[in-house]
């Protein structure tokens, strides 16, 4: 276990440090319901055109979650969630093979769903256990490029945007572990990607370091991520619309829309740093020295082509020093 002294000489983000020093001082609280809420954050994506998963069903009390499943008929894929749910929690992800509902291999029955639905309105997943709303919206498919790293669901990319900058990226890999979804603590694997280059450069699972995916046997490392480019350009384009200063924004390629934004987060987790073997710390101060001092209400006037710009050349930067 590496010491606390060593921790910090490499910047690497404790909990109270991330709070103090960045998500009190550049989040403003009256911006968070616009990613609290994933409803919100879908159609604040919307107006930008912003690509994001097609919304096909709501439930805002009980009684309409017996009407959800008539809505979808005819779609072969789809997610259930709640509206205001963090850390995966609360998310079904179903396939119909041949007329059956299926999460896995296993069946959903009609009365699991409406029931899993029920749960959500009630706030069995939400933030803070209040009453949520249920939503169900396309579940995405797999860009062919990646599609060997996936097993039973969809990997998204995480990118850290910080006074409208990049810092940071993983991808996250589901696995049989995880039951399909791409939650860390759910068994999903970190991998941490170059930002400057698009390549995988080291992989976790579980809290240990990892070469070959468990599942299938793929190799992690050394793989360039497609799309890259514009994967960091939907994150700050959509960070940028919240006004809040330090975002998490969870983005997928769809093999139709290109990247699309999953939802983005005002209380991003800190196992990126592991992912990428690495500490926001010396990014983030990058960052605020190039910039300068945060003002509240501060707006970043930089295209978003800059901005990207700038976050690879603050990430080959902390790279160099800590190589020196």
């Amino acid at each position: 276990m590496m010491l606390p002294k060593r921790l910090h000489a490499l910047g690497v983000l404790g909990i109270n440090a991330r709070n103090q020093k960045y998500t009190l001082r550049v989040n403003e609280r009256r911006f968070y319901p616009l990613v609290d809420d994933k409803l919100a954050t879908k159609r604040m994506c919307q107006e930008a055109g912003i690509p994001v998963p097609r919304l096909l069903a709501v439930a805002e009390v009980h009684a309409q979650a017996k009407r959800l499943l008539p809505q979808l008929a005819g779609e072969k894929a789809f997610v259930l969630k709640p509206a205001r749910g963090a850390m995966g929690n609360g998310i079904l992800v179903i396939d119909v093979r041949e007329g059956k509902m299926m999460r896995g291999s296993r069946v959903v029955s009609a009365d699991d769903f409406v029931y899993h639905a029920a749960g959500i309105i009630s706030g069995l997943y939400s933030l803070a256990g209040h009453a949520d709303v249920a939503m169900v919206e396309e579940k995405l498919v797999i860009d062919a490029r990646i599609a060997h790293l996936a097993v039973d669901g969809v990997p998204d990319l995480r990118v850290i945007v910080y006074r409208g900058i990049p810092v940071m990226a993983m991808t996250r890999l589901p696995t049989s572990m995880s039951g399909g979804r791409a939650n860390l603590h759910q068994g999903a694997l970190g991998v941490g990607i170059d930002l400057g280059t698009g390549e995988t450069t080291h992989a976790m699972f579980r809290g240990e370091s990892i070469a070959k995916h468990p599942d299938n046997g793929h190799a992690l490392i050394g793989f360039l991520i497609p799309s890259f480019d514009d994967v960091l350009t939907t994150a700050v384009s959509a960070a940028a619309r919240t006004g809040l200063g330090y975002v998490g924004a969870d983005v997928v390629i769809d093999a139709n829309l290109g990247p699309a934004i999953l939802e983005l987060n005002a209380r991003p987790g800190l196992a990126i740093q592991l992912a990428n073997r690495a500490g926001l710390g010396p990014r983030l101060d990058a960052v605020d020295e190039a910039l300068g001092e945060w003002k509240k209400g501060e707006s970043n006037d930089m295209s978003i082509e800059a901005r990207v710009a700038l976050g690879r050349e603050v990430a080959r930067i902390a790279q160099a020093r800590r190589a020196a």
